[in-house]
């Protein structure tokens, strides 16, 4: 496999409507950013760039089939090869992986990945029947019928396992709209307080209005590419910012569509095939995960995304990281819910299953610098969602994984402040990043590891 470098992106302002643009033009608006980013015009980059990636989950918001071709050619890329890719919230994580592969492959020098999604064309209620239908028709959508049920159910069985409080997930809440704040591209720029989660509108308890993700209209854009593509581009007059941002990882994990049909494997399972060499190498995190288990833990059952162990597991052996929490300096995750971000931590070993919850309310994921107004205990180590995550950012479906990219591109670049107009989101000295793009209740996870070359 060649070395990839993603140089650039752009996404449009996310938004409940977008009325002033079609979807053709909304992707435009991240494409234009991204390639006046790195000084080139559109004449310039269309002699470049070999061919595209098209991201957007569903065809019914834009009532429109085959909608990629429409964009391809919106954007001058006709007669170059495109594809559409598609696998729910995980769509725009894909896309960019699969950009990833075509450059590394050897299939193409400079690849464009784009993404977007324009939700408000239909109403709230039938924007959620759209997004239930990516759970199994037959069995799971006519008993539950929408996901925030689904993510109840999963955080409440977190709850009853590991103790887990509604505060802890209030925490995450907190976190992710005061640091979308600070960032000009989110939909919500809020400071809220953790009364303000709790007494919000219930949806499925213990999950209120502010502790689940929007719809939203948006898109973004990422190019990426070879040694040889980075040379093309440089002597066609671009400027790549350095340090170069190279992927150096990539994981994919799956798992079945019905929650019911998850497997309950034992402790001697997970410890061979799911724990990280961290845990596999500590007497005392056995030790934990056997109590567990002898006190009727069962992995994955409903409370964990095994799709996320394996995709972090698989990124994080290519990438040559053992302890994901001090060996990356931020990640960028799929926070659909409070409730999924808490999972989350757990799945891509930033803490141990079950201590989720301590671990969201720790500071340990928090930003420096930011006044928060809350009491932590710990300083930050790992920033989690520094744009502000889906939750405050909004969730244009297959824009969402390509945004989390194109954000991890800037931090790595040191270019927060550049693209912001702010500073308080850039972390210090970033050097190592991951980002984490997942589907459903957890049937498609991707995760992507990029570095700076300092």
């Amino acid at each position: 496999m060649r070395p990839v470098y993603a140089i650039s992106g752009g996404v449009s302002k996310f938004a409940k409507a977008r009325p002033d643009k079609t979807f053709p033009a909304i992707v435009k608006e991240a494409y234009d950013y991204a390639i006046s980013d790195i000084g080139l015009d559109h004449r310039a980059f269309i002699s470049l760039v070999d061919g595209s990636v098209c991201s957007y989950f569903s065809d019914h918001f834009a009532r429109q089939l085959m909608a990629g071709i429409m964009i391809q050619d919106y954007l001058g890329l006709c007669p170059k090869p495109s594809h559409r890719v598609e696998g729910g919230g995980a769509t725009g994580g894909l896309c960019f992986q699969e950009a990833w592969k075509s450059i590394a492959s050897g299939h193409m020098d400079v690849c464009l990945a784009y993404g977007f999604e324009m939700m408000s064309h239909v109403e709230t209620w039938k924007g959620n029947e759209f997004i239930a239908l990516a759970s199994d028709i037959s069995f799971d959508y006519p008993v539950g019928g929408f996901y925030s049920g689904y993510y109840a159910m999963m955080v409440t069985r977190h709850m009853k396992e590991f103790g887990t409080t509604t505060e802890q997930l209030d925490h995450v809440a907190v976190k992710n709209y005061r640091n979308a704040y600070h960032n000009p591209y989110s939909q919500k720029r809020h400071r809220i307080t953790l009364e303000d989660v709790r007494n919000a509108p219930m949806v499925a308890w213990p999950l209120t209005r502010l502790d689940i993700c929007v719809m939203s209209d948006g898109a973004a854009a990422t190019i990426l590419c070879s040694e040889e593509g980075l040379q093309k581009l440089e002597a066609a007059g671009a400027t790549i910012p350095r340090p170069l941002v190279k992927v150096t990882g990539i994981g994919r994990g799956t798992d079945a569509m019905r929650m019911s049909d998850r497997p309950h494997l034992g402790y001697e399972t997970f410890m061979r095939d799911y724990a990280t060499p961290q845990e596999q190498a500590s007497d005392d995190t056995r030790a934990y995960y056997q109590h567990l288990w002898e006190h009727g833990t069962r992995y994955p059952g409903i409370h964990s995304f095994r799709a996320g162990r394996t995709a972090g597991n698989m990124a994080y052996k290519k990438a040559g990281i053992a302890d994901p929490l001090h060996e990356l300096d931020f990640v960028e995750l799929h926070d659909a819910y409070t409730s999924s971000e808490v999972q989350t931590y757990e799945d891509l070993g930033l803490c141990r299953y079950g201590e989720g919850g301590p671990f969201a309310a720790s500071g340990k994921a928090f930003m420096p610098g930011v006044d928060y107004g809350l009491d932590l205990p710990d300083a930050p180590e790992c920033p989690v969602n520094p744009s502000g995550g889906l939750i405050a950012c909004g969730h244009p479906v297959g824009a969402t994984g390509l945004m989390q990219n194109v954000f991890a591109i800037w931090q790595l670049q040191g270019t927060i402040s550049k693209h912001f107009n702010d500073p308080t989101l850039q972390v210090a000295n970033a050097r190592r990043g991951a980002t984490h793009s997942h589907a459903g209740t957890g049937t498609y996870v991707t995760v992507t590891i990029l570095e700076n070359e300092d």
